[in-house]
């Protein structure tokens, strides 16, 4: 079971995907309104799906944020994380420190209306030069902190501007198509150990694979629980959050993504994300047109 938004001509829909078909969720406008909702409320909310089915093919799958939900990021989380900013970075002894620290290092990635899912490009910057995809377990979270769910983010990195200084991480995080979800999100019930799961990512060039690489979420340095908690220890997620829990996979210095790549990312019983590489930001021209048609027309 996934939870998903989708469009079937007339706007955006919650429904709960089983195969090819999806049962909308009556009476719920907006993934925000679900994950508003405490655990409990929110399960039994989900398992009474009785709408009419519909057939996945028939529809447009939708990121799975929406409202004023935010993507946030984990970072250094995994030994390969903290070797690769620190082969790449000036400041070498930085990502040694928060690797070990107590407190983890968090930032914001995109908010619900930036995000892109499967099937939609991702983004480069044209002034980087170095960039790489990072597949992550993403933690979905409800308003009251609880973790509800789970899906797949490609938290799209700069190496060459966050090598150059550790400061300019967001431009190094934050940019056009940097930020990819896939359409589900799987409930936490439905995943029995979300601390041992397989993880893998595949670079295709031309429908060659250039790069391949796995990871389990079984080396993660930190409980997942415990970025939850810092996550929401001083912030307010009325609308719910979904945290990338960092990566294990990280291609060498010798590698960088190209225009036309296709990245494909598996998380083992979570879902799969699929996306193709655009440079700059005139490709994702298109988010900023849908979130101006969906403002009401006096505050346009």
């Amino acid at each position: 079971m996934h939870l998903v938004r989708y469009d079937g001509g007339d706007g955006p829909v919650v429904g709960v995907r089983r195969e090819d078909w999806i049962t909308p969720v009556s009476g719920v406008g907006s993934m925000a309104e679900i994950l508003a909702m405490r655990r409990d409320a929110l399960r039994s909310t989900v398992e009474s799906a009785s709408g009419e089915p519909i057939q996945v093919a028939s529809v447009r799958l939708l990121a799975p944020l929406d409202g004023r939900a935010e993507l946030w990021c984990a970072g250094v989380t995994y030994a390969r994380s903290r070797g690769a900013r620190m082969e790449e970075s000036a400041e070498q002894s930085v990502y040694d420190k928060v690797y070990s620290a107590e407190r983890p290092e968090l930032f914001p990635k995109a908010p619900a209306w930036r995000l892109v899912t499967d099937s939609e490009p991702v983004g480069i910057r044209t002034d980087s030069g170095h960039d790489v995809p990072e597949p992550e377990l993403a933690v979905v979270v409800s308003a009251y902190g609880e973790i509800v769910g789970y899906t797949v983010c490609n938290d799209m990195s700069s190496r060459s501007i966050e090598g150059e200084n550790p400061l300019y991480l967001p431009q190094a995080k934050v940019f056009a198509g940097a930020a990819a979800l896939a359409t589900g999100i799987r409930p936490a019930w439905e995943v029995p150990d979300a601390a041992n799961l397989a993880i893998s990512l595949v670079v295709r060039r031309d429908r060659a694979e250039v790069f391949a690489g796995e990871t389990s979420t079984a080396q993660l340095a930190r409980p997942l629980v415990q970025l939850v908690d810092f996550l929401c220890r001083a912030n307010y997620f009325p609308d719910g959050a979904a945290l990338a829990t960092g990566t294990g996979i990280v291609p060498g210095l010798e590698f960088s993504l190209q225009p036309g790549d296709v990245v494909e990312i598996e998380i083992e019983e979570v879902g799969r994300l699929v996306n193709r590489v655009e440079c700059g930001k005139e490709p994702f021209q298109w988010l900023n047109d849908r979130v101006a048609e969906a403002m009401p027309e006096e505050t346009r």
